[in-house]
């Protein structure tokens, strides 16, 4: 005979629970139930993860994944099996910490820990977005004078720099004047502009025996410059604007809904958060290591194969596949470019807005008014502005990205230390403190950094 007592049914006020010595903490026993949660459409889970991981494969980062396959072939796509998981994993702990505490990252290293590193990370966040907006709207302006003028040499630069102008302007009123609710369905529909990478693929010939074969068993080499474009994938693949960003667009998403609290205030409400941050995340990043996979897989069997080892930005990618690949590769893969431009500007610019914003403890929100948040929407027109103006000015493209890239890289490492102690913190976190297995994931990612910041400076020494 079974005495099995229905545990879940009980309330937190019946006499059975208060006699228990044992019995959990208020916030861990509500998250422990299983109350009935409303029926979510799948598509609706997707949100701040997948636009967070969509925009990751930016003109800047489609021009380091086309270097890759360009001059190493395919022994460099084994690199993005390995920042798949790392990807996740800091990427949910970003999003859990902004869910559970109802702060950005910047707000919440101000409150736990000093200023002057919280002002030291913001400013390098700052200038690497900036430099950043300006290398994709510089790519962006290149590839959209090839698909008009035809070809890189039959436009000039004034009417890439026109075009450039164009998409900065375009990106600003986009994030200025369109309510938060609409704009965010507009990013998700430009993911999609990143299966153009797929479609690449159907119009080449591809290996894929020996593409499975060096995937998961590559020719690796200790040479300096194979090391840098190693350090260069993982850099531009794990961005600290993109922790900054999931954070503060959990926190959006929160506000957006009457009924959601923050969860160390409503824990009630942590099992389907976090379900729906686990899906959210997984399918975002897993979407952006898939598209980067694809880009470094095209260049690999058309420009490598056939002697072009040396590509300088994403545009120059586009060009040298026509005469190998054909037209519709090189409209597809110009095209994409344009597209994951418009989605990486706002996220960039968007990014260090919310870093500045958390730093001085102004309004932020994209569903408010810009008169009710001016500091936060000067720092979106600033970066984005000045993005422009640096396309004008006569800096190297290509140098301007390497040291965005590098500082990226640099400052990624303690931000990722920070993240950690912080969601393993009680008075931070509450009872919804990372568990180990996540924990676990997340020390790899920053270790993982912090060993691609030290094989960078060694490959700079060395070189």
């Amino acid at each position: 005979m079974s005495f099995d007592l229905p545990i879940r049914k009980l309330s937190f006020g019946s006499p059975w629970q208060k006699s228990q010595p044992n019995m959990k903490s208020k916030n861990e026993a509500v998250f422990l139930e299983k109350p009935k949660e409303p029926r979510v459409s799948w598509l609706k889970k997707l949100g701040p993860g997948l636009i967070t991981g969509a925009a990751d494969d930016d003109p800047s980062g489609i021009a380091t994944y086309s270097q890759a396959g360009a001059q190493f072939g395919l022994n460099t796509l084994w690199t993005l099996l390995l920042t798949f998981p790392l990807m996740v994993g800091i990427q949910i702990i970003s999003a859990r910490i902004g869910r559970v505490t109802g702060h950005g990252l910047a707000t919440n290293v101000r409150r736990h820990y000093p200023k002057s590193l919280l002002f030291g990370i913001v400013a390098l966040l700052l200038i690497a977005n900036t430099i950043n907006i300006a290398a994709d709207m510089a790519a962006m302006g290149d590839s959209m004078a090839m698909l008009v003028g035809g070809s890189a040499h039959g436009s000039s630069h004034g009417s890439s720099h026109l075009f450039a102008v164009g998409f900065g302007v375009i990106s600003l009123l986009l994030q200025v004047f369109v309510p938060y609710h609409r704009y965010v369905r507009v990013l998700k529909w430009l993911t999609l502009v990143l299966l153009t990478y797929v479609a690449v693929v159907f119009a080449v010939h591809i290996p894929w025996w020996q593409v499975v074969r060096q995937t998961v068993w590559p020719h690796l080499s200790w040479k300096p410059e194979y090391i840098t474009m190693v350090v260069a994938i993982f850099g531009t693949t794990i961005s600290p604007y993109l922790f900054f960003w999931q954070a503060s667009q959990e926190i959006e998403d929160m506000n957006a809904d009457p009924k959601a609290q923050a969860l160390i205030e409503a824990p009630e409400q942590a099992r389907t958060n976090f379900r729906r941050i686990k899906t959210d995340t997984i399918v975002g990043m897993g979407f952006s290591n898939i598209i980067a996979f694809f880009i470094m897989l095209t260049t690999a069997v058309t420009l490598n194969m056939h002697g072009v080892t040396q590509i300088q930005t994403s545009a120059e990618a586009a060009e040298a596949l026509r005469p190998i690949a054909g037209e519709f590769a090189f409209w597809l893969f110009s095209a994409g470019i344009v597209g994951t431009g418009m989605l990486a500007i706002p996220v960039l610019a968007g990014s260090a807005a919310y870093a500045m914003a958390g730093t001085f403890k102004w309004k932020n929100s994209l569903a408010a008014k810009p008169v009710a948040n001016k500091g936060f929407y000067s720092i979106i027109a600033i970066a984005t502005l000045l993005g422009v103006a640096i396309c004008f000015a006569p800096i190297d493209p290509i140098k301007a990205l390497f040291w965005s890239a590098v500082i990226n890289c640099v400052m990624a490492v303690p931000i990722m230390f920070i993240m950690m102690l912080m969601a393993s913190r009680k008075d931070i976190m509450g009872t919804f403190i990372i568990h180990t297995r996540l924990r676990i994931l997340g020390w790899c990612c920053s270790l993982a950094m912090a060993l691609a910041v030290l094989a960078m400076f060694w490959g700079m020494v060395a070189g």
